[in-house]
């Protein structure tokens, strides 16, 4: 096929200058039927053809391999077949074709396919394409043995479908990361092609700048690499490039967090928060007009595989010992005795505990982490105060529920002058002792023994008792 300025010459030379076409064929050195096609025939654009044909798009055989490739493009490359085994499979199910139409075939799909796991059926282009994640920490707060405890939930979404998962953890250090990110990854029956963080420190050593790239720490190169995601880190302070998550932190802190959930443990509560965005999925998407969890199980096929064996989570630390035989750890002074007498010692750190041992093995103590133990006291005496202001309103009071329920059954009596009687002495008791130790003195301090059952208790004697005590005074 000629080009198309010699094409534009041929006709210009037969139409505009009436030459011959022996003349043309000279001058341009073609051949004479070239020339005449070109000089006196219509030469217009045709549609092409682009029909595929063969056992390998007429028949079943192109379907079942592509089924095959997407799925192994989900796992990692050791994992995969080779074309000697995809062939080896398709003729145990009688295909008739040789191996090389197997490996053109997977030429042509992996050169339309450069992405693992692409879908086969194709998706809209969109902004948020399936499988690519976000992931931010946010502070919220629970009760937690009768005190207030700030958690740090870590947040992980999918922009395609909305999707939501959340762990609570006990701090932001790598470790905790790394332990929720795991937890999350199960959660979701997967791992994201692509995961989109801040910079966080315990993530990025260098953060990005204009004219460099974020540099990412070893330690969560080596567990991005062992999971196989990748990772990209917004550029600083440009929260709207991880716009998702920053609002599914707000409205899960609004929605699940708004009056402190009594938290037993950790595990449990994630069980919770986990069972609340999977009942959160069943409402539509904000724009596409479908359920979010349609539309998050269409986008969980393209997730990675888990790899068979999950990545181990902790971190070792050299320390050192004061003359006190204290080490610090967390900010916080642990004192191990005879620490002093160990030349070397070496923490080992998991998200919630540590382990100190010597040079040569030796555990020499362990225990949870400092921040484990950090909460706040409920200030009840305020609390009291304002309920004995509105006794009818007192049961529907956010911090009700954090009563102890001999204490909460105790307090809720028909009479109102006896509620307040025995508000005023709660705060009494208040003045000396915490909610917890008057809960745990509870049958002692009114003067009743233990009964098998916490509401076996006879108030009447104890008014008597309180009144007379008043009495006293």
């Amino acid at each position: 096929m000629l080009a198309m300025t010699d094409i534009n010459t041929i006709k210009n030379l037969r139409n505009n200058h009436d030459k011959s076409i022996n003349h043309i064929r000279r001058e341009l050195n073609v051949n004479w039927r070239t020339a005449k096609k070109y000089a006196d025939g219509e030469y217009l654009p045709q549609k092409k053809n682009r029909s595929k044909s063969g056992m390998m798009y007429d028949e079943e055989w192109g379907d079942i391999l592509t089924l095959w490739l997407s799925e192994d493009a989900k796992l990692s490359k050791k994992k995969r077949r080779t074309n000697v085994a995809y062939h080896r499979e398709l003729k145990t199910i009688g295909f008739p074709g040789s191996y090389r139409t197997v490996c053109m075939f997977i030429q042509e799909w992996r050169s339309t396919h450069h992405h693992e796991g692409s879908i086969d059926k194709g998706f809209e282009r969109l902004e948020h394409p399936p499988a690519e994640a976000q992931l931010d920490f946010g502070t919220m707060e629970v009760e937690h043995e009768g005190a207030f405890k700030d958690v740090k939930t870590l947040v992980m979404t999918f922009p395609y479908s909305n999707a939501g998962f959340a762990v609570a953890l006990p701090a932001e250090n790598q470790e905790c990361l790394f332990e929720g990110m795991t937890q999350l990854f199960h959660q979701i029956g997967g791992v994201p092609k692509v995961i989109r963080i801040d910079n966080m420190s315990t993530a990025v050593t260098q953060t990005k700048s204009r004219y460099k790239p974020a540099i990412l720490t070893d330690a969560y190169l080596q567990f991005a690499t062992h999971y196989r995601f990748d990772t990209q880190v917004c550029n600083p302070r440009s929260g709207n490039e991880k716009g998702n998550v920053e609002n599914k932190v707000g409205y899960i802190r609004y929605n699940f967090f708004p009056t402190s959930p009594s938290m037993k443990d950790y595990p449990s509560l994630n069980e919770q928060l986990k069972q609340q965005l999977q009942e959160d999925r069943n409402r539509l998407h904000y724009e596409k007009n479908r359920f979010i969890e349609d539309l998050w199980k269409e986008e969980q096929g393209q997730l990675l595989t888990l790899p068979e064996t999950p990545y181990p989570v902790f971190k070792e630390i050299e320390c050192k010992a004061n003359k006190y035989n204290e080490i610090k750890l967390d900010k916080t002074l642990i004192h191990v005795p005879m620490a002093r007498n160990h030349s070397k010692i070496y923490g080992v750190l998991t998200a919630e505990t540590y382990s100190f041992y010597s040079g040569s093995g030796i555990l020499i103590a362990e225990g949870e982490r400092p921040y484990m133990l950090k909460n706040r006291p409920i200030d009840w005496g305020v609390i009291l105060h304002d309920w004995r202001k509105k006794l009818q309103s007192m049961k529907y009071s956010r911090y009700w529920k954090y009563l102890p329920e001999r204490i909460k059954f105790y307090l809720d009596h028909q009479d109102w002058k006896t509620q307040e009687e025995r508000l005023n002495f709660l705060l009494s008791l208040l003045v000396i002792q915490d909610m917890k130790q008057i809960n745990e003195r509870f049958y002692e301090l009114i003067g009743a023994e233990s009964h098998s059952e916490n509401y076996e208790v006879d108030w009447n004697s104890y008014d008597r008792l309180g009144f007379l005590s008043k009495e006293g005074s």
